[in-house]
C-alpha cells in the first residue's frame, strides 16, 4: 500500500456537523502526549524518574481505560485503532493491552430500520423483494458496519445454488465519520513527527496513511468482494481451508451478501470439544494456513481475530482433517512484496536456527533497520537472547525468573532502543496478523511453543530454497557449457570472414588465439560445471546423503576434463 496518498481539500478538514468529535480526539491526544512527555521525558532528566517509574503502570491503566471509554462512545476508527493497541502485546504493556481486549464485541448495534433503510436504497428496491426474510438481530456489530442472517428469495437461490446468507451492510454515515478521524489522526501524527524520539524510528505521517488506506478500503465492500474471491483462489486446492461464495447480485459499495458460513467459532474450546475436535490439533495448522499466506502467497488477512475464523466440521477423506478453518471478513488485507517476502522468509529460518547474526542480517533485508544502523550490538542481544529463551512457549516464558529478564533488559535494553528502527510499508499489517495468529493459537492451546510450527515451515523453506539454489548453479553450468560448445563455430566462422578480406596476412595468428582462447574457454566452463555441482552436492548432502554424494563425486569429472585441456594446450 502506498504511503502518500494525496488526499483532496473536503477530506484533509472534518465536516462541521462532525467538528466536536475531531475537537474531541484532537483533546484526547494532546493532553495524554503532554502527560507522557511530563513523566517519561522531563522527571527523569532532572533527577525523579523513581517518581515515573512508581506510577507508570497506574498511568497506563487510566490511559487505557480513557482510551476504552472515548472508543466505545464514538466508535468508527476508534475502535481500529484500540483493537490495534490491545493486539500489541510485544510493545505494549499489559495494563493497556488487558484493557482493551474485547472492544470490539462492545460495539453498540445499529437499529435494523435504519440499517434496512440504507441497504435498500443501495440495492433499489425493498429488502421484502430482494431477501426471503431477513432476520433483524445483527449476528455480528463491527464498527464500520454489521451483518445479519438473511435468506434468498427463491428465484435467486435457484440461480446461485445458495439460500442462507450473510447480509453486511455498513453503519449509515460512516464515510463522513472515518473522514473525520483520519483527518484527527493525521494532525497527530503530524505531532509526532516534530517528537525526536518518535520521528527517529517511525515516520509517524506514512504509517497513518498506511491506515487510512486500508481503513477506506473496508468501506468499499466491493473491494472486499474481490479479496474473497482473491484468497479463495489462492487455497483452492487446500481442503484445510473455506472461504464463503459472494452473491454479486446482491452486492454494492455499501452493501455485501456472502454465503452463510457460520460455524464454530475458533476459540470456543467448549464448542470445539463437544463437536469431538481437539482445540489443541487447530492451533498448529491455524499457524500454518497464516504461514502459508504471509511467507508463500504474499496475500494475507490481516484481520484474523477469533471472529473472523470458524472451525467447520466435515467428513474427513482419506489423508484429510475432520474439519477445515472458514475464514470471513477480507475488508482489512495486506500484500506483501516480493523482497519483502524473501527477506522474511530469511528471517523465519534465522529464528528457527537460532542465528542472530542471520536474523540481524534479515531484518535489514526487510527493511526494519536503516542503514546506518550499527548491527554489531543487535547481533549480540539477539544471540544472547536464543541463548537464553529461544525455544520457549509463552507458557514455558511465564514460569522464567521475572529476574532473568529483567537482567536481559538492563544489560540490552539501551542497545535496542538506541537503534534507528523503521516501520517498512504494510509492516503494521503483517505485524498485526503475527500478533493475532499468536494469541488465537495460545488461546487454543496455553502450552502453544509458536516455535513447533516455525521450525518445520522454517525448515521447509531451507529445503525449498536449497532446491533454487541446486537449479541456478544447474542452469548456470548448462549455460556455461553451451556457450563453450559454440564458442569453436563461432570463431571459425569470424576467422573465415577476416580471410576473405583484407587481413590475410593475420589469420594465422589469429587462428592460433583463437585455439588458446577456445582451450580457456572450455577449462572454464568445465571449473564452472565442477564448482557447480560440488557445492550443490555439499548442500543437498545434509539432507539427502546418497544424492549428495553422487552429486560430489560427479564434480570430479568437468575437474579431470580441465586439467586435461589446459595440458594439452602446453
Amino acid at each position: 500500500m502506498a504511503s502518500s496518498v494525496q488526499e483532496s481539500p473536503a477530506r484533509q478538514q472534518p465536516a462541521r456537523e462532525h467538528a466536536g468529535r475531531y475537537r474531541r480526539i484532537l483533546r484526547f491526544a494532546a493532553w495524554n502526549l503532554a502527560s507522557t512527555w511530563w513523566f517519561e521525558l522531563f522527571l527523569p532528566r532532572i533527577g525523579l524518574g523513581r517518581i515515573a517509574a512508581r506510577t507508570r503502570s497506574t498511568r497506563m491503566r487510566r490511559f487505557a481505560r480513557r482510551f476504552h471509554d472515548l472508543a466505545v462512545e464514538l466508535g468508527g476508527l476508534m475502535i481500529k485503532v484500540g483493537q490495534f493497541l490491545s493486539s500489541r502485546l510485544d510493545v505494549l504493556p499489559p495494563e493497556i493491552t488487558r484493557e482493551l481486549e474485547g472492544l470490539q464485541d462492545e460495539v453498540p448495534p445499529v437499529a435494523f430500520p435504519a440499517i434496512s433503510a440504507l441497504a435498500a436504497k443501495e440495492l433499489g428496491t425493498p429488502l421484502g423483494r430482494v431477501f426471503k426474510s431477513v432476520d433483524q438481530e445483527p449476528i455480528a456489530a463491527a464498527s464500520l458496519g454489521q451483518a445479519h442472517r438473511a435468506w434468498l428469495n427463491p428465484a435467486d437461490a435457484g440461480d446461485t445454488g445458495l439460500h442462507a446468507v450473510v447480509l453486511k451492510v455498513q453503519r449509515p454515515g460512516i464515510g463522513a465519520i472515518v473522514d473525520v478521524d483520519l483527518a484527527a489522526l493525521r494532525r497527530v501524527a503530524g505531532w509526532l513527527s516534530h517528537v525526536r524520539l518518535v520521528a527517529r524510528r517511525a515516520d509517524m505521517p506514512a504509517l497513518v496513511e498506511e491506515f487510512a488506506q486500508t481503513s477506506l478500503a473496508e468501506i468499499d465492500y466491493l473491494h472486499e468482494a474481490v479479496n474473497a474471491e482473491r484468497f479463495a483462489a489462492d487455497f483452492a486446492g487446500d481442503s484445510r481451508v473455506a472461504v464463503p461464495d459472494v452473491v454479486w447480485e446482491r452486492t454494492t459499495r455499501r452493501v455485501l451478501t456472502l454465503e452463510d458460513v457460520t460455524a464454530i467459532k475458533i476459540t470456543d474450546v467448549r464448542g470445539l470439544r463437544a463437536a469431538g475436535i481437539d482445540p489443541t490439533t487447530v492451533a498448529p495448522v491455524f499457524a500454518s494456513i497464516m504461514f502459508d499466506q504471509l511467507f508463500t502467497n504474499g496475500f494475507f488477512h490481516a484481520d484474523p481475530h477469533p471472529g473472523n475464523i470458524f472451525v467447520t466440521p466435515q467428513p474427513a477423506a482419506m489423508g484429510e482433517l475432520p474439519w477445515k478453518l472458514t475464514f470471513i471478513d477480507f475488508g482489512m488485507m495486506g500484500e506483501v512484496t516480493a523482497g519483502t517476502r524473501t527477506g522474511l522468509r530469511k528471517l523465519l529460518i534465522a529464528a528457527a536456527a537460532r542465528d542472530g547474526k542471520g536474523l540481524v542480517a534479515a531484518i535489514n533485508d526487510v527493511g526494519v533497520l536503516m542503514p546506518s544502523a550499527d548491527s554489531v550490538a543487535l547481533e549480540r542481544a539477539m544471540t544472547q537472547l536464543f541463548a537464553r529463551f529461544g525455544g520457549m512457549g509463552f507458557a514455558e516464558l511465564r514460569e522464567v525468573d521475572p529476574r532473568e529478564f529483567r537482567d536481559f533488559a538492563v544489560e540490552f535494553g539501551d542497545v535496542v532502543r538506541s537503534l534507528p528502527f523503521q516501520l517498512p510499508e504494510n509492516f503494521l499489517l503483517i505485524i498485526r496478523a503475527m500478533s493475532l495468529t499468536s494469541g488465537v493459537c495460545s488461546a487454543l492451546d496455553e502450552r502453544f511453543n509458536l516455535w513447533d510450527s516455525v521450525e518445520p515451515y522454517a525448515a521447509q523453506l531451507l529445503r525449498d530454497e536449497r532446491g533454487n539454489l541446486l537449479q541456478d548453479a544447474a542452469r548456470q553450468a548448462v549455460e556455461a557449457a553451451g556457450t563453450a560448445l559454440r564458442l569453436p563455430g563461432r570463431l571459425d566462422a569470424l576467422a573465415g570472414r577476416l580471410e576473405e578480406g583484407s587481413l590475410q596476412v593475420a589469420v594465422p595468428r589469429l587462428e592460433r588465439q583463437a585455439a588458446r582462447l577456445d582451450r580457456a574457454v572450455r577449462r572454464t566452463a568445465s571449473g564452472v560445471v565442477f564448482g557447480a555441482l560440488l557445492v550443490a552436492g555439499a548442500i543437498v548432502r545434509s539432507d539427502d546423503l546418497p544424492l549428495g554424494s553422487v552429486l560430489m563425486a560427479a564434480s570430479a569429472v568437468p575437474l579431470l576434463h580441465a586439467l586435461w585441456v589446459g595440458r594439452r594446450g602446453r
